[in-house]
């Protein structure tokens, strides 16, 4: 079970809980669920406050609820354990996944791994979202010609899409996760979402008229990420390392990583091997990186969730960063040194360094760049 399946299995757990009368009928089942990291000294590897945003609704105490949903979850397939902690939040430990799968589901879905189970979602459509789309997301009050709210705008646009939805301007932004001291009681956890206002309404920060042309200046993939990599309120830095072509450059990392991958793949080919992932073996565990690598990719989809859920693209670029980074490292394991003969972990390290192209291939596409073969 990947993060982002449990946020939907939560999701499932509410409803059934209602359905099968152990919570109130007129209960408000959340449509989605924010699951992110336990915070240093909490419990287990995943937590969530679902439980504050139900209880109001249900008329029940938070830690009630988070008892009934805790009674469902702990017998879910891919669930190893659930805990409650403090006045209700649930914590999860799950159950370890073999890389063989990890790796067999990233090759078997392409730039599609991360996305949510929906046949009839598009993980990265047309860079031109379709005129209707746009009319929905007019996110900014800012004029339809400002460039960074186009770039946020389309950006969001793909991402969302990845979820089986579109953001709508009429939304307020999520909170973040409450934390054991600003948990809401029963009395004070909204049951919907607050009625929007243009207060509310999502910000975007225009790119500061002294940069004049960005586009022009750095080009325009460059100067999109670097409206990209911080908050949409935040106004984007543009500094002359967006030109540099080494490891001061966040985005050249990022698509330099990816065409180190590719060039893995064709050295292989040269001598005469290629990866297996439907027959990958464990890896050393002596290999530089291997568990850095694999844990950013396993964390994929759930950072693919959190930055549609809270309409934050930056979240991906911090994502793709520590991935190209992870895969930086681990490349110089990849193939055979010296006078060593191609084997099984030769193959299976190169699914690895190809899973994480493939990764940060539809990364980039989803913030609207180009994933370059050879750079």
């Amino acid at each position: 079970m990947t993060p982002a399946d449990l946020s939907r299995t939560v999701v499932r757990a509410v409803r059934c809980a209602v359905e099968d009368g152990e919570l109130p009928a007129d209960a408000v089942v959340p449509d989605r669920v924010v699951v992110e990291r336990t915070r240093p000294g909490g419990v287990g590897e995943y937590a969530t406050p679902v439980a504050f945003q139900v209880a109001r609704s249900a008329r029940r105490a938070p830690g009630e609820v988070a008892g009934v949903l805790a009674r469902r979850l702990e017998v879910a397939d891919g669930i190893e354990r659930v805990e409650i902690s403090g006045a209700g939040f649930l914590n999860f430990v799950l159950r370890k996944r073999s890389v063989a799968d990890l790796l067999r589901e990233i090759h078997a879905q392409g730039i599609r791994y991360g996305c949510a189970p929906d046949p009839d979602s598009d993980p990265a459509p047309d860079h031109a979202p379709d005129r209707e789309r746009d009319r929905d997301l007019a996110l900014v009050p800012a004029p339809r010609a400002e460039v960074r709210a186009r770039v946020v705008r389309d950006a969001l646009l793909r991402i969302a899409a990845t979820q089986g939805s579109t953001p709508n301007a009429t939304e307020p932004v999520p909170s973040t996760v409450p934390t054991p001291d600003t948990v809401p009681t029963p009395d004070t956890a909204p049951n919907t979402a607050p009625t929007p206002t243009p207060d509310t309404a999502p910000n975007i920060a225009p790119v500061p008229a002294r940069e004049g042309d960005v586009g022009a200046r750095f080009g325009v993939d460059a100067a999109a990420w670097a409206m990209l990599a911080v908050a949409p309120h935040e106004s984007p830095v543009f500094a002359e390392r967006l030109l540099a072509q080494d490891e001061s450059n966040e985005f050249f990392r990022v698509r330099y990583a990816h065409s180190r991958a590719r060039a893995l793949t064709r050295n292989a080919a040269q001598l005469g091997f290629e990866s297996l992932p439907e027959e990958f073996q464990s890896l050393p565990g002596e290999v530089v990186g291997e568990n850095a690598l694999l844990r950013v990719l396993a964390e994929h989809p759930l950072a693919l969730e959190a930055a549609a859920y809270h309409r934050a693209p930056e979240r991906l670029v911090r994502q793709l960063v520590e991935l190209a980074d992870a895969l930086l490292d681990f490349q110089y394991r990849v193939l055979p040194q010296g006078d060593e003969k191609p084997s099984a972990a030769h193959r299976s390290r190169l699914a690895v360094a190809e899973a994480a192209g493939t990764v940060l291939a539809g990364g980039l596409t989803l913030l609207g760049m180009d994933a370059p073969e050879r750079l």
